[in-house]
């Protein structure tokens, strides 16, 4: 039975608002990083932001959202460059460059972390809070932070709107998006900026350990009942949406259980059920393999 003095609350429908806006979001952008193969860039991103978010603690000794935000768009981009160069110039398979980008900024991070807590020189800030971009804490969400995720989701579904095309093109056939022109660095500028900003908003909901979660899942959802690109990124945008109500809705109702990763559950449960019964999931490919048998 469906609580509606829950529904009603204005806490539930702060926490609601921002995780659906969010997850929403990140569920189409994250289709792009995806369909590119490079799902696990989004997971080394997230674990790089965490000691950005600790350094501009140190420099402003406040826990302004939007300081934290630039400061893991900061170390976020630093991860994402130092990941294409060594791809570039070095021999070393994707899979071991994200292991070392990822355990050693979030090494860092943690170093930096456990340098601060009883450090002299940062007793008069607060540093309550901070390791909560760790593990997440969406159940603590205020209306700032609803503005920032906005901010931050608004222009990123934009920027997908606007170069979608291009896009598409650069996802699906890159050498011949740079036969005709197409402005590849450009375009995976623009990705970087998308998928590291949501990555950046979405730290203090789901942390640093289940970030890459709200951009992976909700793709491979989508992926299991569409092959239109545009349908696609509409599938992941909704499923995102609706675990982040439905995730929210359970871990109020049920006391004990964090928003982040019961939102994560709930994505990762709609992801099971399309991986079996979508038309591209097991089911379907069993009957299509008999049919030819």
């Amino acid at each position: 039975m469906i609580n509606l003095e829950v529904l009603g609350s204005y806490s539930f429908l702060i926490v609601a608002l921002g995780t659906f806006i969010l997850s929403a979001a990140a569920g189409s952008v994250g289709c792009v990083t995806v369909l590119k193969g490079q799902s696990l860039i989004g997971d080394a991103i997230g674990h790089a932001a965490f000691p950005g978010i600790v350094l501009a603690f140190m420099i402003s000794l406040q826990k302004d959202p939007t300081i934290l935000l630039l400061g893991a768009i900061f170390s976020g981009s630093i991860a994402f460059i130092l990941i294409q160069v060594l791809r570039k110039s070095s021999k070393l398979d994707l899979d071991a460059i994200l292991a070392v980008i990822l355990s050693s900024f979030f090494g860092l991070g943690m170093v930096l972390k456990s340098h601060i807590q009883g450090n002299p020189n940062y007793k008069g800030a607060s540093q309550s809070g901070i390791q909560n971009y760790i593990f997440g804490q969406a159940a603590y969400i205020m209306s700032k932070d609803i503005k920032l995720i906005l901010a931050v989701a608004i222009p990123s579904l934009i920027m997908l709107f606007l170069f979608y095309k291009e896009i598409k093109l650069f996802i699906f056939d890159e050498v011949y998006s740079q036969t005709i022109g197409l402005n590849t660095g450009l375009i995976n500028g623009i990705i970087l900026v998308m998928t590291m900003s949501l990555i950046a908003a979405g730290l203090k909901i789901v942390g640093a350990i289940l970030i890459s979660s709200l951009l992976i899942i909700p793709a491979i959802t989508a992926l299991q009942w569409s092959d239109k690109f545009s349908v696609v990124l509409l599938i992941a945008g909704f499923t995102g949406g609706i675990s982040a109500i439905v995730g929210t809705y359970i871990s109020t109702v049920y006391n004990g259980m964090s928003t982040g990763p019961t939102i994560i559950l709930v994505m990762t449960i709609f992801a099971f059920f399309s991986i079996l019964v979508g038309p591209h999931g097991l089911i379907a490919n069993i009957k299509m393999r008999r049919k030819y048998i």
